[in-house]
Order: structure tokens, then C-alpha cells, then sequence
């Protein structure tokens, strides 16, 4: 799925990089812990966060994240806008909940990030 399509299925607003909207997202990480989404992430995710701060742009930067999608109506600040035009990384934002966007994900196909188990198995 691309991120216009993304867009169209999750009733969202870009907010920038509409450049970008052809790009193919892979997987889907989640989450309002950056650290989490470090550990937790892949090249080419989309990352659905309710957290707004510059972090996010620097974490999706650090990840190769294909774009972030905030929840709940939040919008990014003028900084994270500068700095994600100038790392190319699309902004998104929701009306959505948390839980109502990442079944919406889920139910058009797209695969959470794949994870090792204690076990060395890889979960989807």
C-alpha cells in the first residue's frame, strides 16, 4: 500500500512531503516510546504515534522511516514540519484513535514490523 492510498483509508490530513505519496510502506510500528520503536522498527514502516515532539522526526530519520501518522487530530509543530521537509519524511494526522487506526492498518493487509521471540522465532 502507498501513502496516498494510507491516507484515503485512514481519513488523513499530509501535512508535508506530498512528494512522498507514491511510496510503498512495508510494515507498521507503533508506539508512543521512542526507545521502543529503536528496537522495534524497520526501513520503509509507517510509525502511528500520539506523541508530537522533534524526537519522532529524529527517531524516523535514525530508522529510515517511511512516514509518521499522528492520532487523535494532533499536528505537528512548525520545527518537526522544517526539519521532516528537509528529511523528506511525510507528516500525517489522524482524527482516529490509537487503537481504530492500527486495526484499519491491520485489516487493509499491512504487517506489523517483524520481531525475534525469546526463541529466535520471527512473529508478525
Amino acid at each position: 500500500m502507498n501513502l496516498r492510498e494510507l491516507s484515503k483509508l485512514l481519513d488523513s490530513k499530509i501535512h508535508c512531503c506530498e512528494e512522498s505519496l507514491e511510496n510503498e510502506i512495508s510494515y507498521v510500528c507503533a508506539g508512543d516510546l521512542m526507545s521502543d520503536i529503536l528496537m522495534f522498527s524497520e526501513p520503509n514502516a509507517l510509525l502511528v504515534t500520539g506523541l508530537v515532539n522533534i524526537q519522532v522526526i529524529r527517531t524516523a530519520e535514525m530508522l529510515d522511516i517511511a512516514a509518521v501518522i499522528f492520532i487523535r487530530g494532533k499536528n505537528p509543530t512548525d520545527e518537526m514540519l522544517d526539519l521532516s521537509r528537509i528529511k523528506s519524511i511525510p507528516l500525517l494526522t489522524t482524527d482516529h484513535t490509537f487503537y481504530l487506526t492500527c486495526g484499519l492498518l491491520y485489516e487493509a493487509g499491512l504487517k506489523n514490523v517483524p520481531m525475534k521471540t525469546a526463541k529466535n522465532e520471527i512473529k508478525y
